[in-house]
């Protein structure tokens, strides 16, 4: 059996399976918008919390990080002895997770208009790196509660994250700390926007509401 050319057709399934609007999908079904106008315009989860609710959007929350982290899986589908070493596992699990967060930026089945791609991120992070999820939800946390910017909180993780990885986990995977430091510059570039409306004073913050803006709409379009 030739394992690398299933290798191929699953990192195809992993940008498949990222590319699955969650955010965008549940908007056009439940209240016939679509999220990426209304809100930040952003089809992710924080978005999503802000116009749709707590529930929906806890709900696309799990959804967007279960995309990263059931991508991550399908590489059990695989035998050992289809890898050469332990380390090229972890560059193929990697390999896996970028395609699905790749999949949830730039979704085949939403115009390759989607989100920034932290949940799938955390996903990937959970299947990967447990100990460090822990510590990068500490940081995120401490920068989150007391202001209510997720970018402010997103960005902060990301940028411990490395730091977690090399230094605390005492990774010595190449792989591994080249993707540590990937998602520290990833984070930050696509959250440019943000950061300057941070700098100005200008983020929105995130106020947890049992209903959106979304039933608003509903309620005036009757």
């Amino acid at each position: 059996m030739n394992w690398e050319v299933y290798k191929v057709l699953a990192l195809l399934a992993a940008y498949i399976l990222g590319s699955i609007p969650t955010s965008v999908w549940f908007g056009k079904i439940f209240y016939k918008i679509d999220l990426r106008e209304h809100g930040s315009g952003n089809a992710g989860a924080t978005n999503a919390l802000r116009v749709f609710g707590n529930r929906a959007g806890a709900l696309i929350l799990v959804l967007d990080a279960l995309k990263g982290f059931a991508a991550v899986y399908l590489s059990r589908f695989f035998p050992e002895a289809s890898f050469t070493s332990a380390n090229n596992v972890v560059i193929y699990q990697l390999m896996l997770g970028s395609m699905a967060l790749l999949g949830h930026v730039f979704p085949l089945f939403a115009g390759f208009r989607g989100g920034k791609g932290i949940a799938t991120l955390v996903g990937i992070v959970i299947a990967l790196f447990p100990q460090a999820v822990l510590i990068c939800l500490a940081v995120f946390l401490l920068a989150f509660l007391p202001t209510r910017y997720v970018s402010l909180g997103s960005i902060s993780a990301a940028i411990t994250f490395p730091i977690a990885v090399i230094f605390i986990l005492q990774s010595d995977l190449i792989a591994e700390i080249i993707f540590s430091l990937a998602v520290a510059v990833f984070v930050p570039l696509t959250h440019h926007k943000n950061i300057k409306r941070l700098l100005k004073g200008q983020e929105n913050k995130l106020l947890f509401r049992k209903k959106g803006i979304a039933s608003e709409l509903e309620k005036n379009a009757r």
